[in-house]
């Protein structure tokens, strides 16, 4: 491991004007301070022990890991990006943006370079990699999502389960039996994310127990995967009258597709949304559609984390906390009551 005494010989310099030209706390000449960061930058050294002679202060700046997926929907998760960022400035704090793809390796980075005092994730699996490197480095650190093992860490996610459990029991309320679930994109489940595991697991246990025939098909959300995914769903189910879609890209082209096999929403196809409110009123019927205050995680995750670096800076064990935002439904045009229960009457 490089220490601040091999900067120190590879600059030419005392291990003091090295603390000095990283911590700024003494006057140091330009050509000095650049003789030391670029020593810094050959050996590839961590100025942790610069950062930990600052005596307890905090270097003010979050670290929040954003995810750079094609099968992400990219509006959400901005949208909780500048939460976090405008909450965490209503505590005096920065942020700095890490990309998530950089998976163990990145968190050990910003961990071992001291530069943030905390950090966020997104876009979190069940079995997530990340996870173990942050307890191993003592890194206080808040997830915006719900991972199978969450302990020495803090959650804040919307209640997917739940969600899943609205849109099932919606469509049994209105008479509906054979109902289809199109998903996100296989590489979505194989990847064990979350928010679509839980939504899918929410879904099927209410079902089953309201005696729904149902089946889950995944989509990669384009035109021509959605026109496929509605082939099959017809071609195993042909009474599906019931439609639910976690894929926000699907959306628009299931709507069409359906017109086009003349099915008509709602009157002949009842179709449940998991989207944004701003997305669900866009369309044409507009959308009957379960949603979660996605602004609301990115300020729950700022308060979570500051909470925790109090009670570490007390010396004190911070509180694993782990919070579940309740998932809202709103019916409008997209739904009705199945054909069956219209031709039956009162």
């Amino acid at each position: 491991m490089v220490t601040i005494a091999d900067v120190a010989r590879h600059a030419g310099v005392s291990s003091s004007t090295v603390s000095y030209a990283l911590n700024g706390k003494r006057p140091i000449s330009d050509a000095t301070r650049l003789r030391v960061q670029r020593s810094v930058a050959a050996l590839g050294y961590h100025p942790n022990a610069g950062a930990r002679a600052l005596a307890g202060r905090r270097s003010h700046i979050i670290a929040l890991a954003v995810p750079l997926r094609t099968d992400v929907y990219v509006p959400i998760m901005m949208e909780i990006a500048v939460s976090v960022t405008t909450a965490a400035r209503l505590h005096g704090y920065d942020v700095l943006l890490v990309t998530s793809d950089e998976g163990p390796e990145g968190v050990r980075r910003v961990a071992a370079s001291g530069l943030a005092d905390g950090v966020i994730l997104m876009d979190v699996v069940l079995d997530d990699r990340r996870l173990p490197a942050l307890r191993a480095e003592g890194t206080q650190a808040v997830l915006i999502g719900l991972p199978d093992d969450p302990r020495g860490l803090s959650c804040v996610d919307h209640d997917f389960a739940s969600a899943g459990a609205l849109c099932a029991d919606h469509l049994a309320d209105l008479g509906h039996r054979h109902v289809a679930f199109v998903g996100y994109a296989a590489g979505v489940y194989e990847r064990h994310a979350g928010y679509a595991e839980r939504t899918l697991a929410g879904f099927r246990d209410r079902a089953e127990s309201r005696g729904l025939r149902f089946l889950h098909r995944p989509c990669d959300g384009t035109y021509e995967g959605t026109a496929g995914t509605l082939a099959r769903v017809l071609a195993d189910r042909p009474d599906t009258t019931g439609f639910v879609v976690q894929n926000e890209g699907a959306i628009g082209p299931l709507l069409g597709l359906l017109r086009i096999s003349g099915r008509a929403v709602p009157e002949d196809a009842s179709v449940v949304a998991l989207c944004p409110e701003q997305l669900a009123e866009q369309h044409a019927p507009l959308l009957t559609a379960v949603s979660g205050p996605a602004p609301e995680l990115g300020r729950v995750a700022v308060e979570q984390l500051m909470r925790r670096l109090d009670a570490a800076a007390r010396g004190e064990p911070p509180k694993d906390e782990r919070l579940l935002l309740s998932p809202l439904l709103t019916v409008r045009q997209s739904t009705t009551l199945a054909k069956s229960i219209h031709r039956e009457g009162p």
